[in-house]
């Protein structure tokens, strides 16, 4: 066998090995390319120009190691990218119809479907470590130069998970799959060996706009082109300070993250639950009123989300998101006591957020009074007559 065909086999059988192994440890879809990023480099930059961005300097940083493989890995020539599924074993099948139902309690919180459970980084880089171990006893004495990923360095994951049969982006800039829709993670094995590679997938959005359609704050700006400063995701989880008022009504009770374009997105009815223990619902974080978070010290909010995704926030930020939530929510008496112990806060922007939200609610509460009172004063005249 010729020197050219035999390397080809190889790499082949190796490939479909790696696949096969993937698969056992618990992702659901694997593919292996040798991307060419430089559309996508281009396409970040001018995106970087618009300064959709917003205060997300780390995306402006390692602009070339981020589309040059090589540069980030030294030694690369393949990457294996992989799919998680994220839904919790404990959500019910009609998942989508109870998160919208959620959504429209504004007495209850809603946490995007993926930071219900444990930290996806770890979960993600774990498996792809014992991925890299696999393959290092399979190739041996072969030396493995690997890194993994997921979602923690410079790394262009959909760019590259495209350039697979993985799935193609989506108009709201996630992976799509045609069996798994886009509720998964994304994770990334560079490695030193030449594998066979992929072919990419073709796309099936069509002309459907519902996730464009559908966003509460008009973030997705045109197909395939996301303002991150009006997404909800972005406020709520990667912008400190004071949230810009013109967003707060649009942001309900969604208190970290939004998953509105992945809910509205036809492709999500074939979304499949994950068979892992780790991304299971901790603390209720699916169905939870507003004021239970509300009053988790900071003791009691570090030692709850341990592990937990949201845990980056930290506790401020998050009382920051709640007390949004709670301006959007009924004016009962526990919501309005609550935000007025706030309006003192000696953290400035828990007081002026405490301040806004019971503005919104009192003045909810004075409208439904005198429309209460105008009925009253209707009636009795009715008896005069």
């Amino acid at each position: 066998m010729p020197a050219q065909n035999h390397h080809c086999t190889a790499a082949a059988d190796l490939s479909t090995w790696i696949k096969a192994e993937a698969r056992t440890l618990g992702f659901a879809h694997v593919g292996i390319s040798q991307p060419d990023l430089s559309t996508a480099k281009a396409g970040h930059l001018a995106w970087l120009a618009d300064q959709f961005h917003g205060t997300m300097d780390y995306m402006t940083r390692n602009i070339d190691a981020r589309f040059s493989p090589e540069l980030l890995v030294p030694g690369t020539l393949s990457i294996i990218s992989v799919a998680m599924p994220y839904l919790a074993t404990g959500l019910s099948d009609e998942w989508q119809k109870e998160a919208w139902q959620t959504i429209d309690n504004g007495d209850q919180a809603y946490v995007s479907r993926y930071a219900l459970g444990r930290d996806y980084h770890k979960v993600v880089r774990n498996t792809l470590q014992k991925l890299a171990t696999a393959i290092e006893a399979k190739i041996a004495p072969t030396p493995l130069t690997y890194r993994a990923f997921s979602d923690s360095a410079p790394v262009p994951e959909v760019e590259i998970a495209q350039q697979t049969a993985l799935g193609w982006r989506g108009k709201h800039t996630l992976l799509l799959n045609r069996t798994h829709g886009s509720m998964f993670f994304l994770g990334e094995l560079y490695v030193n060996l030449d594998l066979a590679i992929d072919q990419p997938t073709t796309a099936h959005c069509g002309q459907c706009t519902a996730c464009i359609d559908i966003c509460p704050t008009q973030a997705i700006v045109a197909p395939y082109r996301v303002d991150a400063r009006r997404c909800i995701s972005y406020l709520t989880i990667e912008h400190k300070g004071e949230i810009p008022h013109e967003f707060r009504k649009a942001i309900g009770n969604r208190i970290y993250g939004c998953d509105d374009c992945q809910l509205a997105c036809p492709w999500n009815k074939f979304a499949q639950k994950s068979a892992l223990s780790d991304f299971a619902a901790r603390h209720s974080l699916n169905d939870v009123d507003l004021l239970t978070l509300l009053h988790w010290d900071e003791a009691t909010f570090k030692s709850n989300m341990a592990g937990s995704a949201a845990y980056r926030i930290g506790h401020a930020q998050w009382q920051r998101n709640i007390l949004l939530a709670l301006g959007n929510a009924d004016p009962r008496p526990t919501h309005l006591a609550a935000l007025q112990a706030f309006t003192s806060h000696d953290n400035p922007i828990l007081a002026e957020q405490a301040s806004w939200s019971l503005a919104q609610l009192t003045q909810i509460d004075f409208q439904c009074t005198q429309h209460v009172d105008f009925e009253t004063d209707l009636f009795k005249n009715k008896l005069d007559e």
